[in-house]
């Protein structure tokens, strides 16, 4: 039976997979100039703070609300869309600073709502966890301060 199954993967027809990788890979390369560890981290906060926050949700009695979850993805989407901004803005003006000082305040940002889930969850969040958001946010001021320098 196993070799059936095997013979049956083995002749399908995987063109649309492809297909759908390559034109996801062009979107990323073309909003962020590529996959970058911060953009990896990014959409890792990303992800830790949705379901953190959805375990959060059901502990505390709340429950899940499919406008209040459809809202927290388009937040994050708008995130993302920033950062899309950002990574042109480096382009249009030969820089490197706009879309990793987006991407540190994102990361910033997300790492205070992370702890504050896990906070609800009654879980402790590893002391070199707030440092590296520390570390974050502290980031994003020199991106900025960085910027601000250019622009004089």
């Amino acid at each position: 039976m196993n070799d059936f199954n095997l013979k049956l993967l083995a002749n399908r027809d995987y063109t649309f997979l492809y297909a759908a990788s390559g034109i996801g890979g062009t979107i990323v390369s073309y909003a962020f100039g590529g996959w970058s560890g911060l953009l990896e981290i990014l959409l890792l906060a990303f992800v830790v703070d949705y379901l953190s926050g959805c375990a959060a949700s059901v502990k505390t009695g709340k429950g899940l609300k499919s406008s209040v979850g459809f809202w927290g993805l388009i937040k994050k989407g708008l995130m993302l869309l920033m950062v899309f901004m950002g990574h042109r803005i480096d382009l249009a003006l030969g820089m490197n600073i706009v879309m990793n000082g987006s991407i540190f305040f994102w990361l910033a940002n997300e790492g205070v709502s992370i702890i504050e889930n896990y906070g609800r969850l009654d879980l402790k969040i590893p002391p070199v966890f707030s440092k590296v958001f520390t570390i974050f946010q502290e980031r994003a001021t020199v991106q900025e301060d960085k910027r601000e320098q250019q622009k004089d």
